[in-house]
């Protein structure tokens, strides 16, 4: 991880730690990168989701792409995956999306794709930070080799056309989809109307500042409620940018991406399309997965936290399906990236065919009590001081041997955020709960020492 690229790209605060010149340096770079790794001029594909700052970000992108002889096709308001999967069909040099996922509204970022509709290489996300953080101005084009800008015509249609071809004939189950006032807002409706079900939507009408406000996968008590007093079938909600899904069931139980792997990847196995007899999850993934992974003899590896490391030992290992306990769930089949809408689609599939109710299908994943809780910190370095503390590994050994073999802890620093995350897993709610205070205590304590 470099110093400006996390886990996920460049992410800040609008006009604080991310604003226009780094932007149009972001932009810069790029075109600059591509261009010595081609010959002829490059082009870039951009789409962004609905904060009040997309705009001025994608104005100041776009100005230092063209200034350095990179063309540009304007998406507009896009869904990240749209992003990724139509820079390999446009056959783009790379893809841009402007978001920051499910983060608050005042946050926003940068992200990027490469041809193959992957995230960048290390050494090419390398290359551009360097060029980004080197003194100096960057060499500008003039005349006709400046880039030039056209938006989208239709393109979006390509993106949406490819997910539905995912799915044969779905019933008409009653659904609900909380649209998080992001980029599926714009999506949502002309995907699933094409489809027999009843869908209805909520959270669907972004104003700038509204993007995961107490909405989306984020927040699915509003979801949940609206399920249960409507009688729909289950819920579906999506986040900012549209790369992450969760459900809850006909009584408004959460059905978060752990449990929503293990009922695709049941059905994968049915059909003999499972890859690799498993699936990838992440470090996250609730002890309960594990358990039922092994009782169905499902091969289940995780990898750290992020997506790029879901995918990586998705590949390396040959396996179609991997994701998060979030929701970001990928389909390699199907898609490079993690697909919010692709993986509603194929939920409601199995749900569809299975002609049983969601709760059924989930409820064979028994989820432990999980608790979850951050302490927030000043700097990476305070970050970095916390993980590497003597005293935070005893505290993590103690709680472990409270825990004698029936729950796990977790501490990890954020990728994306100034935060160390502290998860305790446990057979009953007061024990993780008890034991995740004790090991705030402990970061905290360390926190006063540095």
């Amino acid at each position: 991880m470099g110093k400006l690229f996390g886990t996920d790209g460049i992410r800040g605060v609008a006009n604080e730690t991310l604003d226009t010149k780094l932007a149009y340096r972001v932009g810069q770079a790029a075109a600059i990168s591509l261009k010595n790794e081609k010959a002829e001029k490059p082009f870039v594909v951009i789409g962004k989701d609905t904060r009040i700052s997309s705009d001025m970000l994608e104005a100041a992108l776009i100005a230092g792409l063209t200034a350095c002889g990179c063309d540009v096709v304007r998406l507009g308001v896009a869904p990240t995956p749209a992003v990724a999967y139509l820079t390999v069909q446009l056959h783009a040099d790379a893809g841009i999306v402007i978001s920051a996922s499910h983060n608050p509204y005042e946050h926003n970022g940068i992200k990027m794709f490469s041809a193959e509709g992957f995230k960048l290489s290390d050494e090419l996300e390398g290359n551009i930070e360097s060029l980004i953080l080197q003194e100096g101005d960057l060499p500008v084009c003039t005349h006709e080799k400046l880039g030039i800008v056209r938006d989208a015509d239709g393109e979006l249609e390509l993106y949406l056309d490819h997910l539905a071809s995912t799915v044969g004939e779905l019933k008409p189950l009653k659904v609900l989809f909380d649209c998080a006032n992001g980029a599926s807002s714009r999506t949502a409706r002309a995907l699933f109307s094409r489809f027999p079900i009843r869908a209805d939507y909520i959270n669907d009408k972004p104003n700038g500042v509204n993007i995961n406000d107490r909405c989306g996968s984020t927040y699915m008590e509003m979801l949940s409620e609206k399920v249960r007093e409507g009688g729909y079938d289950l819920g579906l909600a999506f986040d900012g940018d549209a790369d992450r899904c969760l459900a809850v069931d006909e009584n408004g139980c959460e059905v978060d991406g752990d449990k929503i792997m293990a009922i695709c990847a049941d059905t994968l196995t049915q059909q003999g399309k499972l890859q690799g007899n498993g699936f990838v999850a992440t470090v996250m993934s609730n002890i309960g997965l594990h358990k039922y992974c092994k009782e169905n003899d499902l091969r289940l590896l995780c990898a750290a936290v992020g997506d790029r490391n879901v995918l990586e030992l998705m590949q390396k290992e040959g396996m179609c399906l991997g994701g998060e306990q979030s929701g970001h769930i990928i389909f390699l089949e199907h898609m490079t990236t993690g697909d919010g809408e692709l993986s509603a689609l194929q939920f409601l599939s199995i749900v569809s065919q299975s002609g049983k109710k969601v709760s059924e299908l989930a409820g064979r994943i028994v989820r432990y009590p999980q608790v979850l809780k951050n302490v927030r910190v000043s700097t990476n370095e305070e970050k970095k001081a916390i993980m590497a503390s003597d005293d935070l590994k005893q505290a993590v050994q103690q709680a472990e041997q409270a825990l004698a073999g029936n729950g796990r802890v977790l501490i990890r620093p954020s990728g994306t955020e100034p935060l160390v995350r502290v998860m305790v897993e446990a057979g009953t709610i007061g024990a993780a709960e008890e034991q995740t205070e004790h090991l705030l205590k402990a970061v905290e304590n360390i926190q006063k020492t540095l």
